[in-house]
Order: structure tokens, then sequence, then C-alpha cells
């Protein structure tokens, strides 16, 4: 068992993740691979059907098909993304304790209570990030609105000016993106400072077996005085990401405005395989980093690391564990084989 748990800086925060990262490279890549493989598949078949309504002449299908494409592809990533990140989550609290950990140990110690990390996953989506998304879907239905009037050209045509297009609903439109753009601004920082309210939760439901709300609550104990820090954290996986992405996704960006907004179907598999590999190789980080936060804070705020060394040394008595447990803010305790290791030894990168 790990027994050097301490306070750590941001910096030795981040040491530790990419010590972890590095050091599990595999493990990380594969349950993170699930998630990307579903997404994978979800835009190949996307691609298939565009290019079967392209050839069927259904423009106008393909308009509201592509919308409903987008709404399926954010359930994808909101139900697997999810799963990825509790799975992440689960084999970093063992690997941060000394204990081993795999890709199926990983998934199997989070399928009994997958209903319950997707609930939670929802509420913080929806308590943060709301109003963006209400602004976003304004965003997507004024556009494809104005594409299904004529005011903008279809995807892969020449752009062209329609004489018979009123300037008056060209301004119209352009003041309504314009306000939703202003609007945007202060919504999404009101998700980034209730996303730090909520940054724990995930750890906090894995580790110590918590329902939605109670994880909730908990983060927002834990997070007290550490959000700058995990901004911080946030901020810099964000950096890494964007970096990532840019160096990937640039030949298409400069392809898909050479071929007029559309990508010749070679090149948009080719892009969908690249993004597999890229989201395979960062959705990992930030989970990584928030669960070595979670432990950091229990260490800071509930002396856990005292609590870990005296169940390390058999020396945790249950009523001195219960007065232990009492004194901490709001009577917080881990149940009974919350840090536990697989029951049955696997491969270290099954």
């Amino acid at each position: 068992m790990e027994t050097s748990l301490r306070p750590m800086t941001l910096g030795e925060i981040l040491d530790r993740t990419a010590e972890l990262y590095r050091t599990h490279f595999l493990l990380f890549a594969g349950i993170a691979a699930v998630y990307a493989g579903v997404l994978l598949l979800v835009g190949l078949a996307q691609t298939g059907v565009q290019e079967w309504m392209r050839a069927e002449h259904m423009y106008r299908q393909l308009l509201w098909m592509t919308g409903v494409w987008v709404l399926l592809t954010w359930i994808v990533v909101f139900i697997f993304g999810g799963i990825a990140v509790a799975a992440n989550n689960r084999a970093v609290a063992w690997l941060h304790l000394g204990q081993p950990a795999t890709i199926r140990g990983a998934y199997r110690g989070i399928l009994p209570k997958l209903g319950r990390y997707l609930w939670l996953g929802f509420l913080t989506l929806i308590y943060a990030w709301l109003p963006v998304i209400l602004i976003y879907a304004a965003f997507i239905g004024a556009a494809i609105y104005i594409r299904v009037k004529g005011l903008l050209p279809r995807a892969g045509a020449v752009p062209t000016v329609n004489p018979g297009t009123p300037a008056t609903a060209l301004i119209a439109f352009g003041v309504i993106f314009v306000i939703l753009l202003v609007l945007l601004a202060p919504a999404f920082l009101y998700g980034i400072v209730m996303w730090l309210r909520y940054a724990l939760a995930v750890p906090a439901c894995v580790v110590e077996n918590l329902k939605a709300r109670a994880a909730i609550r908990r983060s927002v104990e834990l997070s007290k005085w550490s959000r700058g820090r995990i901004f911080v954290l946030a901020l810099l996986v964000a950096a890494i990401e964007i970096g990532l992405v840019l160096v990937s996704q640039s030949f298409f960006f400069f392809e898909t405005i050479k071929h007029h907004q559309q990508l010749p179907v070679g090149l948009r598999i080719l892009q969908q395989c690249v993004a597999f590999c890229t989201n395979t190789f960062i959705t990992p980080i930030l989970a990584t980093g928030l669960t070595l936060f979670y432990y950091d804070q229990r260490v800071r705020k509930e002396g856990y690391d005292i609590e870990w060394m005296m169940e390390a040394a058999g020396l945790t008595a249950p009523a001195a564990a219960a007065e232990f447990q009492a004194a901490l803010p709001g009577g917080w305790s881990s149940p009974p084989g919350a840090g536990e290791p697989p029951r049955e030894p696997e491969s270290a990168h099954e």
C-alpha cells in the first residue's frame, strides 16, 4: 500500500499526472480508446449516410440529418465520455494508492454504478453549462434555418450572391448572431465557475461510492480555496489539447477551405482516424489530474494521509475511526472497500 500521501503543490500534481500517464500509458490509452472508438464509428457512419444522401440529391433532408447527427454525436460523447472518465478515475485511484489497475478491472469496477455516474454527469452538465447549451442550440437552429431559406450556400458549392435575397433578412440574422455571441461570453464564464465547483464530483462518487447529489455537495466542499489551482490545471491541459488538435487537424482545416467547406470523402475518413488517435491520447490527462486533486484536498482538509497510514498498519479501530470521521467537516467518510483493487489478478495492460 502507498503510505507517502502528503499535500502536494500544483507543480507536484502536474508532475505526478505526467508520471502516471507516462508509466501507465497503455492502460490509460486503452481506457480512452473505448470512447474514441465509438466516436470514430459514429463519424464513419455519418460520412456514409451523407455521401448516400448526396448521391440521391437529398440536399434538404441532408440539412436536417446533419442537425440530428450533431445531437446524436453529443449524446455519444456524453455517455461514452462519462464512462471513460469514471473508469479512468477508478484506475488512477488504485495507482495513486500503490495498487494494481487494469483496463478490464477499471471498467468492471464502475459498471455496477454506471447509471449513477451518468446521472451525475447529466446534473453537472445542466447545472454548469445549460446557458451555453441553450445559446449553442439557438445558433445551430438559426444557421439551419437560414440555410434552408437559401441565405447560405450549400456545403461544397461555390459561394454566390443571390440577387433575390432580401438585404434586411441578412441584416436581421447578422444581428441575431451578434447577440448570441455577446451572450455567450457571460454564459461561458458562468459555466467555468460552476464547473470548478463540481470538478471533484466524479472522483468523489467513484472512490467514496456517493450518490450523485451527495458527490456534487462533496465536490463543492472539497474544492473550496483550491479552485484557482484547479483552474490552472484545466488551463494547462486545455492548452495541451488545443495544441495537439491544431497540429493534427491543421492539414484538414486548410483542405476544407480549399474545397469550399466540403472535404472529399477520403480525407474525411482520414480526419476521423486521426481524431481517434488524438482523443485516445488526450482524454485521460484532465481526469487523471482531477483525481489527484481530489486526494490532495482530502489530505489537506481531512488528514487522509494519516487515516490511510493507520489503515495500512492495521491500527484503525472501528470506534476510533468513527470518532475520527465525525470530527471531519460534514462527517464525510469513505465506505469499506472504496479503494480496494480488482479481485482477480490481471495483466497490467489488458
